[in-house]
């Protein structure tokens, strides 16, 4: 299974994955955040989710999460919503975690996670690299999109 960097500017991890299914089915997972939880690769969403079933523009949601053994809650806004092709959010410190999807054909998807900390500002930029938040978001992205993957083998 292959994930690969993608490019996207300064102060923004994303990564690609090519997932055999269709973009609509791969967007109704993650516009559901109900469904969060079993789509994370990186372990901190453990659930508990409160907000709308669907995601829809300027929506607002809330998950449980942890990290280090420390459990907290975190609550996103929708920043950018495009039906079937893009879903964004930003949590309260500003960053963003951003999914694309480009159909490659009727059965084949192409999937761009990005964790997009370019707008926080200079001072919680520098904080979050300090703490090693692109590398590890990176290894969470990509175990996320090869979970993905292997949710959809190719046939």
């Amino acid at each position: 299974m292959t994930v690969t960097v993608a490019e996207a500017g300064p102060r923004k991890v994303s990564r690609t994955a090519e997932v055999q299914a269709p973009a609509a089915e791969l967007f109704e997972i993650v516009a559901d955040p109900y469904r969060h939880a079993e789509l994370d690769g990186s372990g901190t969403v453990v659930g508990a989710v409160t907000g709308p079933r669907r995601l829809t523009a300027d929506a607002r949601f809330s998950v449980r999460m942890k990290q280090y053994g420390a459990p907290y809650k975190i609550t996103s806004r929708v920043t950018d919503f495009a039906d079937g092709r893009v879903v964004e959010w930003q949590h309260p410190l500003g960053h963003r975690w951003r999914w694309e999807f480009t159909p490659v054909s009727a059965d084949v998807t192409t999937v761009t996670e990005t964790f997009d900390y370019s707008q926080v500002g200079t001072v919680k930029a520098r904080g979050l690299e300090l703490y090693g938040a692109p590398k590890k978001n990176a290894a969470g992205i990509e175990a996320t999109l090869r979970q993905l993957q292997a949710r959809y083998p190719a046939a």
